[in-house]
């Protein structure tokens, strides 16, 4: 395959496959972040929450296990290989849960609604994507790295399997295993949950879906000639990427980021279609339009400085085990809860 596609058209298509699965879970089993947070606090209902516990839960058994069968070398990815910046994730994390809360989606939910047919959604992702770059490598790039400087090539690999390994002579395997299959168990713990197959079934495939990244751009990369990222799912700077891309395709070439973008909103788009409910949605209160563009504004920033989104640390850094991820997840979710406070009930009490 790497001889008749070469390997950046290769990764490009891992990315779409695995994003093609994961816009089918968002739209056909609602996997979703912001729902998943809003369902706990305000319906009573943490089914989804269970749901997104079991995509990580699975997400790490599946990584480990192939660290261990030497299909991935976790010290390679990026949460691993970065110096890991506490400060970064928390404000990162409570700007992106707030965005979010405030657009009423993230990059990934964005994208699948867009999917769907919902042209405000498209807003979202262009405004996201767009000052996600601003951050990255736009204007303020040089204040980023000045107030969160981020360090790469880090003397000791930033996960917890790495450190039970040094400390403890725990290897990765069993770590990854014990982890993951009691948030596996705790996911599964409900009742309610357990009777709610499509739930779990959609849990289990977002979860590989981010294995199969790992995997799949690990084996492009030790196979092929080219210097391909290892790399899977986050919807932050990816989705600049594809901006860029579609703007630079003559001299730029296909990437991962492209390809699980992309694969998303063809995910998201057959589901909808499939079953009736793609239709064309435009914002009809310019207040609200206004709102969801200030969030998704919020948004890049936020991920950028906790490198990554809620699929990015949320997931994929949890499927290595980085410190990061349980810190920017819990950011995510109270910068969500405040967002949504604000919203929904208002920071004054009624008299």
């Amino acid at each position: 395959m790497l001889e008749a596609l070469g390997e950046a058209n290769t990764v490009a298509l891992i990315g779409l496959i695995g994003g093609i699965a994961l816009g089918l879970a968002a739209r056909v089993g609602r996997f979703c972040t912001l729902g998943a947070i809003e369902d706990m606090l305000y319906g009573a209902d943490d089914r989804r929450l269970r749901m997104w516990g079991l995509a990580i839960g699975v997400a790490i058994i599946g990584t480990h296990v192939a660290i261990s069968a030497e299909l991935l070398d976790g010290a390679s990815t990026a949460y691993l290989d970065r110096v890991w910046n506490p400060v970064g994730s928390i404000v990162g994390g409570l700007m992106f849960g707030y965005g979010m809360a405030l657009s009423g989606n993230c990059g990934y939910g964005a994208l699948a609604r867009l999917g769907g047919g919902d042209l405000r959604a498209f807003v979202i992702v262009l405004v996201m994507g767009l000052s996600a770059y601003f951050v990255m490598s736009g204007p303020l790039a040089h204040a980023r790295v000045w107030l969160f400087p981020v360090e790469t090539g880090a003397e000791a690999p930033q996960g917890l399997s790495q450190l039970f390994d040094a400390q403890f002579g725990i290897s990765p395997l069993v770590t990854g295993l014990v982890i993951g299959g009691m948030i596996v168990a705790f996911a599964l713990s409900s009742s309610a949950f357990r009777r709610s197959p499509a739930l779990v079934f959609w849990g289990c495939v977002v979860g590989l879906a981010i294995v199969s990244g790992w995997v799949g751009t690990y084996w492009v990369a030790m196979t092929g000639f080219e210097a391909e990222p290892i790399e899977t799912h986050t919807f932050a700077a990816p989705i600049g990427d594809t901006i860029y891309y579609s703007m630079s395709a003559s001299g730029n070439t296909l990437s991962f980021s492209v390809g699980s973008v992309v694969g998303v909103v063809i995910g998201a788009f057959l589901a909808s279609f499939s079953k009736g409910h793609f239709r064309w949605e435009a914002c009809e209160d310019p207040r609200e339009l206004r709102r969801q563009i200030t969030g998704a504004a919020i948004m890049g920033p936020g991920a950028i400085l906790a490198i990554g989104c809620s699929v990015g640390q949320g997931i994929s850094a949890f499927s290595v085990l980085a410190y990061s991820a349980p810190v920017t997840f819990l950011a995510i979710f109270a910068g969500a809860a405040i967002g949504l406070k604000q919203l929904i009930t208002g920071f004054v009490p009624a008299e």
